[in-house]
C-alpha cells in the first residue's frame, strides 16, 4: 500500500523562480498541467499532500558559474554575488508576482493566493492550494520603503530581507562550507526601519539568508516571533546558512519556527550538494530541533524548485514517504500534523496581523 498524504503547509519553495525563468506563458500552463521540469506543479502538489506554502519571490543574481555545482566540493567559499540595482530587483520581483497571480487567474479556484490565516484554512478546506507570497531578497524595495506598502497591498506576507548577497537593508551569509554563520555585519539603519515597518504590517520577517549578527540585530529591533524559513542545524551541518544552538535557542524564547531545510547541501555533515542523501540525516536535524525549539517549533521549508533535495524526495509527489519515515522513526500523529502544517499556521496567527 502506498503511503498516505498529509496535509501539508510548506515554508519555503521557488517555483516562482523556476516559472520566471521557463519564460511565463509555458511556465504557467506547465505547472497547471503538470511536468517533470521540476519539483513542484499543482498535479504533483495533489499527490503528495501539499495544500500551501510560502511562495518565494526571489530576484536572482547573474552568476558565472552553477553554484549548485560548486557546492558538491569538499569544501567551498562561493563569492558573494554583486548586489542588484533597484531596477533589476523591482524587474524580476514584480513579474514573478504577476505569474502568482496568474497562475491563481487561470487555475480555476485550484490556486489561491492567501492574505490570512483564515484565507489559508479556507483554501485548504476547499482543496485549492493556498500560496502566501514570500519575498527572498528585498532589492525591490527602495530606502523610502514605498515599494514595501505597495507589495504588502498586493499580499506579501513575508520577507527575507537579504538572500546571501548584500543590499541596502543588510548582509548576507556566503555560500561556505566550513563556516560559522558569522561572516560579516547584520542590518543597515534603513534594513532597521524595514524591521520595524514589517512588524507594524504584520509581515513575517525571515532570517534564513542573513549573517549571525545580522539575526542578533533583527532579534533586538522585532517585536515578532524570530523565524528561519528554511535552514538546518550548524551542530550537525557546519554549513554557513545554517543555525547554531544560541540562535535556537533565541527563537525558541521568541516563541518561532524554523522550517527544516531540504537542500541536501545543509542536511549533510559533509556539506555536498548531493542527490544521493538519506532520509536518515533529515531525521538527526528534526530530533535535533525538537530537542532545541519544541514540539511547537519545528515545520518544513522545502525549498523546493532552489536546491538539490534527497533523491528519494525528488518532486512534491513524493511527500508521503517523508512522513512515512516518520512514521518509521516513532513519530506520532500528532507531531506529524504540527511539523507538516500546524506548527507554520499558529505561528503565522502569531505574526500576521488583519
Amino acid at each position: 500500500m502506498s503511503p498516505q498524504p498529509v496535509a501539508v503547509f510548506d515554508g519555503h519553495n521557488d517555483v516562482l523562480l523556476r516559472l520566471y525563468n521557463e519564460g511565463g506563458e509555458a511556465g504557467i500552463r506547465a505547472f497547471l498541467e503538470g511536468t517533470d521540469a521540476g519539483h513542484i506543479d499543482l498535479p504533483h502538489a495533489r499527490a503528495g499532500g501539499l495544500a500551501g506554502g510560502l511562495f518565494a519571490i526571489f530576484p536572482p543574481s547573474p552568476m558565472a558559474a552553477d553554484f549548485m555545482e560548486a557546492m558538491t566540493g569538499e569544501s567551498y567559499d562561493l563569492p558573494l554575488p554583486d548586489p542588484l540595482s533597484i531596477t533589476e530587483g523591482q524587474a524580476s520581483t514584480l513579474a514573478m508576482a504577476s505569474i502568482l497571480f496568474r497562475l491563481e487567474r487561470e487555475s480555476n479556484g485550484d490556486l489561491v493566493v492567501c492574505r490570512s490565516v483564515a484565507d489559508i484554512r479556507t483554501a485548504m478546506r476547499k482543496g485549492a492550494l493556498a500560496a502566501v507570497m514570500h519575498i527572498e531578497g528585498a532589492e525591490a524595495i527602495g530606502s523610502d520603503l514605498a515599494m514595501l506598502d505597495i507589495l504588502h497591498a498586493a499580499g506579501l506576507r513575508s520577507i527575507g530581507p537579504v538572500w546571501s548577497r548584500h543590499n541596502r537593508f543588510g548582509h548576507g551569509v556566503p555560500m561556505r562550507y566550513p563556516s560559522s554563520p558569522d561572516t560579516g555585519p547584520g542590518l543597515t539603519d534603513i534594513g532597521c526601519e524595514l524591521v520595524k515597518t514589517c512588524n507594524r504590517l504584520g509581515i513575517l520577517i525571515d532570517l534564513s539568508h542573513i549573517t549571525e549578527q545580522g539575526f542578533w540585530d533583527v532579534a533586538a529591533i522585532s517585536d515578532a516571533p524570530l523565524v528561519a524559513t528554511h535552514s538546518n542545524v550548524h551542530a550537525i551541518a557546519p554549513v554557513s546558512r545554517n543555525l547554531t544552538d544560541r540562535q535556537l535557542d533565541a527563537i525558541r524564547e521568541r516563541n518561532g519556527v524554523v522550517g527544516l531545510n531540504f537542500a541536501t547541501a545543509f542536511l549533510r555533515p559533509d556539506g555536498r550538494m548531493l542527490a544521493d542523501t538519506t532520509l536518515d540525516v533529515m531525521l538527526r536535524h528534526l530530533d535535533a530541533l525538537i530537542e532545541r525549539l519544541g514540539e511547537g517549533g519545528v515545520a518544513i521549508g522545502s525549498d523546493y524548485d532552489g536546491a538539490v533535495v534527497p533523491e528519494a524526495l525528488s518532486d512534491v509527489s513524493k511527500l508521503p514517504l517523508f512522513w512515512e519515515q516518520l512514521r518509521s522513526a516513532g513519530y506520532g500523529e500528532a507531531l506529524i500534523a504540527r511539523i507538516a502544517r500546524d506548527n507554520w499556521l499558529d505561528l503565522l496567527d502569531r505574526t500576521w496581523k488583519a
